[in-house]
């Protein structure tokens, strides 16, 4: 289908034509025609999909020439990034329909402005609900000739907790209006909402698993949580995309993990709901120009960042949701072009996570080692090969024959030159590219390593006297190292520490996996003990009446009867 066959105007069509679109995505295939004719809609799409041409063009269209000042269509959505989003694009689309007028209002912005927009006529008002309902109460927005209402991304609306503030909306609207419900999901609460404000509505719902995944290669990597910097830093080095996405779970993992890459050298900014409207604006400003590639955000943050150029995005931490990890890698693959995704997991219970939303997205999410440093270096050395030769064809060295001639003439051979220009330009690039020792033979979920039995245990700083208990220290272990629970040995409690036996052959990794870890939410250090010298530690060895120290049998830490030790951070 093309998009002159939906029965569209002369001035949007042209439009879309500039915007050099033809064919519809299925979303705005099966919405639009419906939408025209009036009809309350629940739409089920995900980001990435079009769904804001999708409302937003019928939208357009349903504006009278004949009341270009009285609000006719209002729509509101979760985050100010996605307001500002969706005006943009009704902008775009109505660029050549001078009677339609867009406004944004949005929390963390100057409100006389919006009411000064307002007042010169806007109808067309995109908003978040809680700066609507402000607008409302001071009567700078009136709602009395209203003919469509839309909730954009209506689940993430409820989450975010404006379900009050959504109905008080809805109840101050004309009976008489077409109501239009987005969602990428149909909890009960959206559902409670769509059977009370909604009449008669049409149902379109796109296969969420083969609109996100048709362009997109997805992997995951199992690394120790310890280690989840370092696997980065070697995919970024790898694949070196001009713009990628980095998902976290929390604000501050999004603040820390912002500042390590700047550290490491890397171009990087942050985003989430704690910065302020204009720290937000800058920091996707300088993403979608190019001048800062690399955008750290948290799901929340993400709602209504829209750039059609991101090569890459990785999930640092594993998604608290399955349809979360749609959203995140929506972002990449858009407007026909490839895409590529990466999952950090680790342990065996991300691992099932993983399957997990393999197996509701339907796709094929493979299994990857991270690449080596020489993998790293092979692969710039192809990348400056290639520049190298098309420099030479567009003949831009000529200027600097007359420098090669005079080296050459004093004993260098050209060999020597050439390598040593080589060596000046990759050595900068490759000195700190990490080394991640990993197990090659099994995926990390299956690895079991004995314990020593030369006596090479593990020393925490945490002990009796910080209530921890053996299931925790084990559930500790399991979940940074990425090992099972047969991979340990005896643990051993004291007042002020605990050592652990471990695999000789995973000291190093173990080590680092528990650096800077949390137990029982306590931050604990770490450090190895060789041999079966006693610590030198005047502690009282814990003991109970049942056991003097805990042994690991099998993999019962899996079973239910044990607590849960630990969640990482």
């Amino acid at each position: 289908m093309q998009f002159t066959d939906l029965n569209l105007s002369a001035e949007v069509l042209r439009a879309i034509e500039e915007m050099g679109y033809k064919e519809p995505t299925m979303i705005q295939e099966k919405s639009i025609p419906v939408l025209l004719e009036g009809k309350d809609v629940i739409g089920r799409s995900n980001t990435g999909t079009g769904k804001t041409a999708a409302f937003g063009i019928p939208a357009i269209e349903r504006i009278s020439r004949d009341d270009r000042k009285n609000v006719q269509v209002l729509i509101m959505c979760p985050t100010r990034e996605l307001a500002m989003q969706a005006c943009t694009e009704i902008e775009r689309y109505s660029k050549f329909m001078p009677w339609v007028k867009p406004a944004a209002v949005y929390g963390g912005a100057s409100i006389e402005r919006q009411i000064s927009a307002l007042k010169r006529g806007a109808n067309i008002v995109v908003g978040t609900p809680g700066r609507l309902i402000d607008h409302i109460e001071r009567r700078t927005l009136k709602l009395d000739t209203l003919r469509t209402i839309i909730l954009d991304e209506a689940d993430e609306m409820l989450n975010m907790g404006f379900r009050e503030d959504i109905e008080k909306i809805l109840e101050k609207v004309p009976e008489e209006r077409q109501t239009v419900l987005f969602s990428a999901t149909m909890p009960p609460a959206i559902m409670a909402i769509s059977k009370k404000y909604l009449t008669e509505p049409e149902h379109v719902k796109v296969d969420t698993a083969q609109r996100t995944v048709e362009s997109i290669e997805q992997y995951f990597y199992e690394v120790p949580s310890g280690r989840k910097l370092d696997a980065l830093v070697l995919l970024l080095s790898m694949y070196e995309p001009k713009l990628s996405m980095i998902f976290c779970n929390t604000k501050r993992m999004v603040d820390e993990l912002t500042e390590a890459l700047t550290a490491k050298g890397f171009k990087a900014s942050g985003i989430h709901g704690d910065m302020k409207q204009v720290a937000r604006t800058q920091v996707m400003d300088r993403f979608k120009s190019g001048k800062t590639p690399i955008l750290i955000a948290t799901d929340v943050a993400a709602r209504g960042i829209d750039v059609d150029d991101i090569d890459a995005v990785f999930n640092y931490d594993i998604p608290q949701d399955n349809e979360y990890y749609i959203h995140r890698i929506g972002r990449t693959g858009r407007a026909g072009k490839k895409g590529v995704a990466f999952t950090f997991t680790s342990g065996r219970k991300q691992f099932y996570e993983m399957r997990d939303i393999q197996n509701f997205t339907k796709a094929i999410i493979s299994q990857k080692s991270l690449p080596s440093a020489e993998d790293i270096k092979s692969k710039k050395l192809d990348n400056f090969a290639e520049k190298l030769n098309k420099v030479i064809g567009e003949d831009k060295h000529i200027d600097y024959i007359d420098m090669v001639n005079t080296l050459t003439a004093d004993g260098l051979s050209a060999e020597t030159l050439a390598a040593a220009l080589l060596s000046m330009q990759l050595n900068k690039e490759i000195k700190n590219i990490p080394v991640i020792e990993m197990s090659k033979s099994k995926p990390e979920y299956e690895r079991h390593a004995k314990p020593t039995s030369k006596g090479c245990k593990l020393m925490l700083d945490v002990g009796r006297l910080q209530r921890i208990a053996p299931n925790f220290v084990l559930g500790a272990l399991v979940e940074a190292t990425g090992l099972t629970g047969k991979s340990f040995g005896k643990i051993d409690i004291f007042d002020k520490h605990t050592t652990v036996e471990i695999p000789e052959s995973e000291k190093e990794n173990i080590l680092m996996a528990m650096h800077d870890s949390k137990i029982n939410g306590l931050h604990v250090s770490a450090q190895l003990i060789e041999g079966t010298a006693s610590t030198g530690r005047n502690d009282n060895h814990y003991r109970d009446n049942s056991r003097k120290s805990f042994k690991p049998r099998g993999d019962k830490f899996n079973n239910s009867r044990v607590k849960k030790p630990y969640k990482g951070r």
